[in-house]
C-alpha cells in the first residue's frame, strides 16, 4: 500500500497537524489511545480520507517472555478502530525480570536494543510469530536507536533484520534518524546496514531530529531533523522507493510553519547518487545458520534482567559493557522518568517547585519503575512523605491531599475533591 508522506500525530500539535498541506497519513502512538475512541481530531482526518497507523510501543516483542496476550488484543482492539492497514511496533525490549528469572519485573520505560545473537534472534522470531497471529493485519517492526552495544553480537543489524524477515514475514519500519544514531554511538555504518537488510519488506520510513553531545547522539525527537539524517534517507532512497515516509516530533513542538519546512525537506530529498541502485544489486552476506539450542529464552532472561537491574536499580554493570556508556544510558531513563511523572502528574513538579526533578531523580537512582508512570509518580510522592518532605510545612499537607486522593479505594467523589480543592488553599495553595 502506498501510505505517501505523513507525520506523527500527538494531542499537542493535533490542530496543526490537521492543517498541515499534503499530510497524507499519520500515525499515533497505540497506547495514548482508547481501544473504544477516537480523539476528535483522528476522526475528522479519517473523515477526510487520511490513514492513521497505530504505532504500539510497549509490546517488549525482543523481551524474554512471550507477548503479553492483553497487550496484544489492546493493539488489535486499535487496528479495528482505526481502519489501519497495519500496525507497527519495535524489535526492543522494555521489562526484564519475572518468573524466568525469579525476580520482580522491572520496566524500563523505554525501548532497549536486543543482543544481535542467534538466542535473542529465536526468541524475538517466535514472538512476532504470536503477535502476527493475534493481529487483525500485517505488523511491521522499526529498528531502534541505542546508546550501547552489547558484548558478544554474532550478527550486525543488517543481518538481524535480514534473518528476521526471512523466519517471519514480517515487514520492517526503518528509522532513518536509529540508522543514524547507531553510525555516531557504536560506529555501525548505515550504508553497510541499508546493503544487508532486505528493502522490498519495507512497509514505511521514519524520519526524526536529535542531538549530540559529550560525542554520543541522543535520538530526542525534539530537535530539527539534521542533514546526515536526509542523507541516510537519500542513501535508503537509492535502492527503493519506500510506500511511505513519516516525520516524528514528540517534545518541544515547533510551529506550523517549522513543521511544514522539514515535510518539504524530507519530501524533496533525493535518491542519493554515490551507490548503486536497486535491490538486486545489494550485497548479501548470509551468515552461517547455527544449530538451536535449547534454553535461549532463559538465556536471554538472564542477560537482559541484569543488564536493566543495572540501569534503574544500581545492580554491578554486568561483564563486556562499557561503563561509560550504560551510565549514559541509566541517566537517561532517570530523566525520561522525571518528565513523564511530571506529565502524568503534573501538580507534583507544581508543588515541589525547583526541587521536583533533584528529588525525583534521587528517588529514581536505585528504586526502578515497576507498575507504570502513575504508580511511579505516587510512589515517589509516598516516599517524601515518609520522610518527612518536603520541608515546607504547606507543601506537604498539599502533597499529602493529593496522594490521599489518589490511593483511597476508589476515586474520591466531586463533592469531596471540591472539598479536598478548598482545604487545599486555606492551606496555602
Amino acid at each position: 500500500m502506498k501510505l505517501g508522506i505523513g507525520i506523527g500525530w500527538r494531542p499537542e500539535i493535533a490542530d496543526a497537524v490537521e492543517a498541515l498541506p499534503g499530510v497524507d497519513w499519520v500515525e499515533a502512538v497505540a497506547e495514548n489511545l482508547c481501544a473504544d475512541h477516537l480523539p476528535d481530531s483522528l476522526v475528522r482526518l479519517r473523515e477526510r480520507g487520511v490513514t492513521v497507523v497505530p504505532h504500539g510501543v510497549s509490546l517488549g516483542l525482543g523481551g524474554a517472555d512471550r507477548p503479553d496476550p492483553g497487550r496484544l488484543a489492546g493493539l488489535a482492539a486499535r487496528a479495528e478502530l482505526l481502519g489501519t492497514p497495519l500496525v507497527t511496533e519495535h524489535i526492543a525490549f522494555v521489562r526484564a525480570g519475572g518468573p524466568l528469572t525469579a525476580s520482580p519485573v522491572l520496566e524500563a520505560g523505554h525501548l532497549l536494543p536486543v543482543p544481535r545473537t542467534w538466542d535473542a534472534l529465536g526468541v524475538l522470531c517466535e514472538n512476532v510469530r504470536i503477535a502476527q497471529d493475534s493481529l487483525p493485519v500485517p505488523l511491521a517492526l522499526e529498528n531502534i536507536a541505542a546508546l550501547f552495544s552489547w558484548p558478544g553480537e554474532e550478527l550486525t543489524e543488517g543481518q538481524f533484520l535480514a534473518e528476521l524477515v526471512e523466519r517471519t514475514g514480517v515487514r520492517l519500519l526503518i528509522d532513518v534518524a536509529n540508522l543514524h544514531t547507531n553510525h555516531v554511538n557504536r560506529g555501525e555504518d548505515p550504508v553497510t546496514a541499508l546493503d544487508e537488510l532486505p528493502v522490498e519488506a519495507i512497509a514505511y520510513v521514519h524520519v526524526a531530529g536529535g542531538i549530540e553531545k559529550d560525542g554520543v547522539w541522543h535520538d530526542t525527537h525534539a530537535h530539527p531533523v539534521t542533514q546526515p539524517v536526509l542523507d541516510v534517507l537519500a542513501e535508503l532512497r537509492s535502492r527503493v522507493d519506500p510506500p511511505g515516509v513519516l516525520l516524528e516530533r514528540d517534545d518541544d513542538f515547533p510551529s506550523a510553519g517549522e513543521l511544514a519546512g522539514e515535510l518539504a525537506a524530507i519530501r524533496s530529498t533525493p535518491a542519493a547518487t554515490s551507490t548503486v541502485l536497486g535491490a538486486a544489486c545489494r550485497r548479501t552476506v548470509r551468515p552461517a545458520k547455527p544449530v538451536p539450542t535449547a534454553g535461549a529464552r532463559d538465556r536471554t532472561a538472564v542477560a537482559q534482567t541484569a543488564l536493566l537491574s543495572s540501569l534503574v536499580a544500581g545492580t554491578p554493570v554486568p561483564d563486556g559493557f562499557d561503563h561509560r556508556r550504560l551510565g549514559v544510558q541509566g541517566r537517561a531513563l532517570a530523566a525520561k522518568r522525571a518528565d513523564v511523572v511530571a506529565k502524568v502528574a503534573p501538580e507534583l513538579p507544581e508543588i515541589l517547585g525547583d526541587g521536583y526533578r533533584k528529588a525525583f531523580l534521587a528517588y529514581a537512582g536505585n528504586r526502578p519503575m515497576s507498575g507504570g508512570y502513575r504508580r511511579d509518580a505516587l510512589a515517589f510522592a509516598e516516599l517524601l512523605l515518609v520522610e518527612g518532605r518536603p520541608d515546607d510545612e504547606a507543601a506537604r499537607r498539599r502533597l499529602t491531599l493529593w496522594w490521599q486522593d489518589r490511593t483511597g479505594p476508589r476515586p474520591p467523589r466531586r463533592a469531596t475533591r471540591l472539598v479536598r480543592s478548598a482545604r487545599a488553599a486555606l492551606l496555602g495553595k
